[in-house]
């Protein structure tokens, strides 16, 4: 598909599972979750999981347009769907990716089989909206290598971090070769920001995951538990630890909630 990257795993007859990334964009986000495991079951042993690079990030085309919104990024979604032949699919987000899934499961929701929304939001947060502030700040005053070497106290728990110091440190030189660039974080920074589809919500009709990590220091668990509150028959589950990037620190338990729910 022109302008989107794209690639798949798994059964080609199997249930189609699409995971959307957060701020970063990269589906190589959600790669501790389809790697094979002996601790846990990965998601391409029984779902045709398709992942994607976000539009301005990654392997996909950089160049956005001047204004970005949440909707586009949902639009990219579905071509996505489009281009792999799949007219309906279980739809996984994290954060920004969450957002695109929220905006598709109220504008499209033919095209959704379930929703997973993991740390997400229906409106800005005044906390997260503080942290971006801070992260653009770092961006424009610092650099791309200052960003990135920030960018894991916002993700991960403490000692995760300390535990993981020198697989963190191998990553950087990956992070900064692909790395967006500030005008495209700025864009979808602050669609992120102008997203708001509060009074939707009780417009979702398809079966909803709520997913947070109890230790998310970037978006307020409150806000899962708002969207819980006010979409019909959602399930609600909250991981105890794991931070703002929970499916990465702790994959087993993630691919556990999230696998339960779909085979439910």
């Amino acid at each position: 598909m022109r302008g989107i990257y794209y690639e798949e795993r798994g059964p080609r007859n199997g249930a189609p599972l699409i995971f959307s990334s957060g701020l970063g964009g990269s589906g190589n986000y959600w790669r501790p979750n389809i790697e094979q495991s002996a601790q846990y079951v990965d998601f391409q042993e029984e779902h045709r999981v398709i992942l994607y690079d976000h539009r301005g990030t990654g392997r996909s085309d950089r160049i956005l347009p001047p204004v970005v919104s949440v909707e586009e990024m949902a639009d990219d979604m579905l071509a996505v769907m489009d281009a792999t032949g799949v007219q309906k699919a279980n739809l996984v987000g994290h954060a920004a990716g969450a957002a695109a899934a929220l905006s598709i499961a109220i504008h499209r929701p033919e095209r959704v089989q379930t929703l997973t929304l993991v740390n997400g939001w229906s409106f800005a947060d005044p906390h997260f909206l503080r942290c971006f502030d801070a992260r653009l700040a770092l961006l424009r005053d610092s650099g791309p290598r200052a960003y990135v070497r920030a960018q894991p106290l916002f993700l991960y728990p403490p000692d995760w971090i300390s535990d993981n110091a020198a697989r963190l440190a191998s990553e950087d030189d990956d992070h900064l070769a692909h790395f967006a660039g500030v005008e495209a974080y700025e864009k979808r920074i602050a669609a992120l920001a102008a997203f708001d589809v509060d009074a939707r919500l009780s417009d979702v009709s398809v079966p909803t995951l709520v997913l947070a990590a109890a230790d998310d220091m970037l978006v307020p668990p409150k806000c899962s538990r708002h969207l819980a509150t006010h979409i019909r028959g959602a399930q609600h589950r909250v991981m105890p630890w794991g931070g703002h990037a929970c499916n990465v620190t702790d994959p087993a338990t993630f691919n556990r909630l999230v696998l339960d729910f779909l085979r439910s």
